[in-house]
């Protein structure tokens, strides 16, 4: 396991809380705590992560099926169990991908992953500020923002808050030109806070978000916008095409892609 400054380590991460959940090898004791945690209250959580990682799987091939070769991933934690440039270049050699996450150590992990791939590389930055994230010389340097973009916005965006989340996935969503894709999975609350949620919500508050809530699935197609959702639509994670069976009550994860 890679070592960081003792101040990172003492303190969980979002990244690497889901990088535990997983079963990689890159989080802390204080991460593992965490996920142990979580899962005292979520028993599903780890089926959740797991769900997730498989259906980014399925959406990066979606895309590169519809002649995307290049990707923006945002909230990428660590790019260790599955990831995106892993299932890209394997049929893609030079797809390019780049990794966005606002945790320190995820991303020197990653860019310690990455140093030998000329096509992908990852970028500390904190997505309610996607201008930094567009402008960014590494952004401008691997992805041609004038050809289709795969964003991928996988299990992040219920850790920001409505103000932030809907004008960034805005400015992002506008900033890609026709033929991109959208791909979101996102937690779904259909009923008032309880008191799971609001255990969830504390343990997060202790990382390096804020905020840790689920969305109405009306509240999570905004993030869509204008763009074309792909059938089935906006489902259960594990539904979207080819994906396998699951409890959906267990999962409280709704996934989409949506062409522009």
């Amino acid at each position: 396991m890679a070592t960081a400054d003792s101040d990172f380590s003492a303190r969980p991460s979002s990244a690497r809380i889901y990088d535990a959940l997983l079963g990689g090898n890159h989080n802390f004791a204080a991460d593992r705590e965490a996920a142990k945690h979580l899962l005292t209250m979520v028993p599903t959580a780890g089926e959740m992560a797991r769900a997730n990682r498989a259906f980014l799987a399925r959406a990066v091939q979606f895309m590169i099926d519809r002649g995307v070769h290049q990707f923006l991933d945002i909230g990428s934690g660590i790019p260790t169990v599955g990831n995106v440039h892993e299932i890209a270049q394997r049929v893609i050699p030079d797809a390019r991908v780049v990794y966005v996450d606002l945790d320190p150590v995820a991303v020197a992990h990653s860019t310690d992953i990455l140093k030998d791939n000329p096509w992908a590389a990852a970028v500390q930055a904190d997505m309610r500020f996607p201008d930094a994230i567009l402008d960014h010389p590494v952004v401008r340097r691997l992805l041609d923002l004038d050809q289709p973009v795969g964003l991928l916005i996988v299990a992040m965006l219920h850790f920001v808050p409505d103000d932030d989340a809907y004008d960034a996935v805005a400015r992002l969503r506008d900033a890609l030109p026709p033929g991109s894709c959208i791909v979101i999975s996102h937690g779904v609350s259909d009923t008032p806070a309880d008191a799971e949620e609001e255990g969830i919500t504390a343990l997060y508050r202790r990382t390096d978000v804020s905020a840790a809530h689920g969305r109405t699935r009306e509240q999570i197609l905004r993030f869509f916008g204008d763009a074309t959702l792909e059938p089935p639509g906006l489902v259960w994670v594990h539904e979207w095409p080819g994906g396998g069976d699951g409890n959906p009550h267990g999962m409280a994860v709704v996934a989409g892609v949506a062409t522009l």
